[in-house]
């Protein structure tokens, strides 16, 4: 299915305070005609001509049923002895009655064929803007989604969504068609009986729908504080149910449950504050359409009494009034159903105003690849002004070879990769790979060239082979499988029952952490970039494992131009450089063995985690050896403290773990 081609996005700022119903109509009319889709276009003109057909049939509904009470008034003074008078007003009433069901017939049959003829074109314009707001999402920036929660937003698509499609309903087939009628019936009323009629009518229009307006803006407030309340639980639901082994690992599901229902006690307070707002609404505009009507008929029976009307009047401003109530009550019902809609979608439309914050410069081309160096120079960075993470440190990492980066936790490790990505934009300095500047080419290209392996993998919830092919769409069956023998986790797939069919879980949380990992490996290495950016890959993976993707990984970044964000310093001791930072700055640079023979920052990291490694190992030998008779053991918390206080002049400890 191909995607709907969305119109350019509209930067105004839509909300259910000001300029509502307008800004609304004005975001909306371009998917209502859209400009590409001329079938479309004919199904809105087909609709219109059948919408006042069923306008006119429903006019000509009360006019029969005057004439069929007139005709039976009109029976009872008849001459029973005149035959053919009799065969006449026999025929009269019961021909009227006919046409009255005629009409009636006719206009729900014109309705409804319109109704299906717009139904296309209602949810075509919801599936475009859907789709506009979801393609808009991914184009904002990571710190857009950083700050958001996904239930939050997930949310905001779904009530959006049903937003649009009351809107597009509602003014295209009932608002419409109900200023039509109104028009009509004061038109009538004025011709068949005179001004005051008219004149009750149109005070009693004034009135109801002044009441509406301010009833339904009192309630644009209750409804608010609804979606927020409705929001709130939701995102504590889906957070919560993400984080399902957490709750068990702490019995937690009580403070869970509790912290749920309070939003849903939130939720259940506006909502009985709506509905009752709702009755109240109700009651006042059938109150002031009653007194209006009441004052009609009376007028009329005193036309009755003084000669002016006839019975088949009365019946008739009863039937006007009753069929005025109808579009009336759905003009105001229209109304607060459109401001509603127009708040549960003003978050969407913010969305959709919202301009991403990384942006294809105009005029951008796309990334050439000669050899893959790439060069940080003097790039300084910060999530905010006043808290500064990159300090001006400038690098290079050479074509086809690899440099690892190393750090304390918050050194700016991580940081480094995203800016790579260019998820943010450079507060100075430049990137550039082959000496072209990553601002100034397109985003798209960049980040094909470049493939991520993760600290922390998440995967989809759909099968293993879907996981792998995301790294390479078009890629065969026997591609995937090959990428997946690479990875060292072929045979691991293999021997579940479904094979590369396995459903691997929201997440990916049916796979152990170091399954996910090889998934992830597998899938950077079918999409077979020139650069490769590895953050800890092996970080999930026992010793024996490691050792196993360490080799893969040094197959795959053969001829690769490759950085490496470590933290276990074990598996970035063949790099051909390492850069230590510190504080935002590179305080130490060089290779393995320069760097602890300079006895500095990244000698004492080392060191630290020799130390730490040494003293697992002792507690586990601790662990397999019966304690002697009457001898306690130093609590676990004492041999740590001992083993990391400890230092020696031992040679390095090539499997050290690396702390953060």
């Amino acid at each position: 299915m191909t995607s709907p081609n969305p119109p350019a996005t509209s930067k105004s700022r839509v909300t259910a305070d000001r300029g509502a119903l307008l800004s609304t109509l004005i975001n909306l009319w371009p998917n209502i005609w859209p400009s590409d889709r001329r079938d479309l276009k004919r199904r809105v003109l087909f609709a219109m001509v059948l919408l006042v057909l069923a306008k006119l049939a429903t006019m000509a509904v009360p006019f029969t049923f005057k004439w069929a009470t007139d005709a039976l008034v009109g029976q009872g003074s008849a001459p029973v002895a005149a035959n053919d008078w009799l065969v006449w007003a026999l025929a009269a009433p019961i021909a009227m009655t006919i046409a009255y069901g005629g009409m009636r017939i006719l206009m729900a049959a014109l309705t409804q064929l319109r109704d299906g003829m717009f139904a296309k074109v209602a949810m075509h314009a919801v599936r475009r803007l859907a789709y506009r707001t979801f393609v808009h999402m991914h184009e904002l920036s990571l710190r857009f989604h950083l700050e958001r929660k996904t239930g939050g937003l997930t949310r905001v698509l779904e009530r959006g969504r049903n937003g649009i499609e009351t809107i597009v309903r509602m003014v295209i087939l009932q608002l419409a068609p109900t200023i039509i009628e109104v028009a009509m019936i004061v038109v009538v009323l004025m011709w068949q009986f005179d001004w005051r009629y008219v004149a009750t009518i149109l005070a009693t229009v004034a009135l109801y729908m002044l009441y509406t307006y301010f009833a339904t803006e009192w309630r644009i407030g209750i409804r608010r504080r609804m979606n927020e309340s409705d929001t709130d639980a939701n995102v504590k639901a889906i957070d919560s149910l993400l984080n399902y082994e957490t709750v068990k690992y702490f019995g937690a599901e009580e403070r869970e449950a509790q912290r749920y229902d309070k939003s849903m006690a939130r939720y259940e307070d506006a909502s009985v504050k709506a509905y009752t707002s709702l009755a109240v609404l109700n009651a006042g505009q059938a109150a002031i359409f009653t007194c209006g009507l009441g004052v009609a008929m009376v007028m009329c029976a005193f036309g009755i009494r003084a000669g002016t009307n006839t019975v088949g009047d009365f019946v008739l401003i009863n039937a006007m009034m009753i069929q005025l109530y109808q579009p009336l009550n759905f003009m105001g019902m229209v109304y607060r159903e459109i401001k509603q809609a127009v708040t549960d979608i003003e978050t969407m439309f913010s969305i959709l105003g919202r301009d991403p914050e990384i942006k294809d410069v105009p005029g951008a081309q796309p990334l050439v690849i000669s050899a893959g160096k790439i060069r940080f120079e003097n790039v300084a960075f910060a999530y905010e002004p006043d808290r500064p993470i990159l300090k001006g440190i400038s690098f290079e990492v050479p074509a086809g070879r690899t440099v690892a980066v190393v750090g304390p936790s918050g050194a700016g490790k991580s940081t480094i990769s995203r800016l790579l990505f260019r998820f943010y934009d450079l507060s100075s300095g430049r990137i550039t790979i082959d000496g072209q500047d990553i601002s100034q080419v397109t985003q798209k290209s960049l980040r094909r060239a470049i493939g991520m392996v993760p600290q922390d993998t998440v995967l989809f919830n759909d099968t293993i082979r879907y996981n792998i092919r995301y790294g390479r769409w078009e890629a065969s069956d026997a591609q995937v499988e090959e990428a997946a023998a690479l990875a060292q986790i072929d045979d691991f797939i293999r021997m579940s029952p479904k094979g590369y069919e396995t459903e691997v879980g929201e997440r990916g949380l049916k796979l152990s952490g170091g399954e996910k990992q090889r998934v992830a490996i597998a899938r950077t290495v079918l999409k077979g970039p020139p650069i490769l950016l590895l953050d800890e890959a092996t970080s999930a993976l026992d010793s024996h494992t490691e050792k196993e993707i360490q080799d893969a990984l040094e197959r795959v970044s053969k001829n690769r131009t490759t950085l490496v964000i470590a933290h276990r310093l074990s598996t970035i001791v063949g790099a051909d450089e390492i850069i230590v930072l510190d504080a935002g700055e590179i305080v130490e640079r060089g290779t393995h063995q320069a760097l602890l023979a300079r006895d500095g920052l990244y000698a004492s990291m080392w060191n630290r985690q020799r130390e730490a490694e040494a003293a697992r190992e002792r507690l586990a030998q601790a662990e397999e050896t019966p304690p002697a008779p009457n001898r306690n053991p130093p609590p676990v918390n004492d041999a740590i403290s001992a083993a990391a206080d400890s230092r020696t002049d031992r040679p390095p400890i090539a499997s050290a773990d690396a702390a953060e």
